[in-house]
């Protein structure tokens, strides 16, 4: 009788460490829910506009912090038909593929032609846009870094 109550213990207690286990589709939809919420700032008063002349001078003086470059070979994953080209403009990497989809995704959305490619290295590299020559890079990025501040360390990978 006593071996009987010792097996029905353990096979219990296995059970109930089975169920703890969890699984990737749950570390996903949390992760879902965790972007579908948006932190909205609070709304104070509108500053009256006070209307003054100001002097406007044209520069065609690129920024002075160097801009990060790499080459590499890189294999789209994930495109929507965009294709890469020479000059891309890389606004993450990332070791999980789900962290760069959500990205890829985003600026989908917002109408950029985002491709998802991964190096040889296993990084994931989100790509907001991609040319054939270096000055429609630079133009790109410095729109990008303008409509979104977070890309301000936004770099460009010469595919190989």
């Amino acid at each position: 009788m006593r071996k009987n109550w010792i097996w029905g213990l353990s096979l219990l207690l296995i059970a109930g460490m089975a169920s703890c286990k969890s699984s990737q589709s749950a570390y996903k939809a949390a992760y879902e829910k965790a972007q579908e919420k948006k932190i909205e700032e609070p709304v104070s008063a509108p500053a009256p506009v006070v209307e003054q002349p100001v002097e406007t001078t044209t520069s065609t003086v690129e920024p002075a912090a160097p801009v990060r470059e790499q080459s590499e070979r890189l294999n789209v994953v994930d495109s929507d038909g965009a294709s890469l080209k020479e000059f891309n403009v890389i606004v993450g990497s990332f070791r999980q593929r789900l962290n760069a989809q959500s990205l890829c995704e985003r600026l989908r959305k917002d109408g950029y032609p985002a491709i998802l490619a991964q190096n040889a290295e296993g990084w994931y590299r989100v790509v907001a846009c991609s040319f054939d020559n270096r000055p429609a890079a630079v133009q790109a990025r410095n729109a990008l870094q303008a409509k979104y501040p977070q890309f301000t360390d936004a770099w460009f990978l010469i595919n190989k």
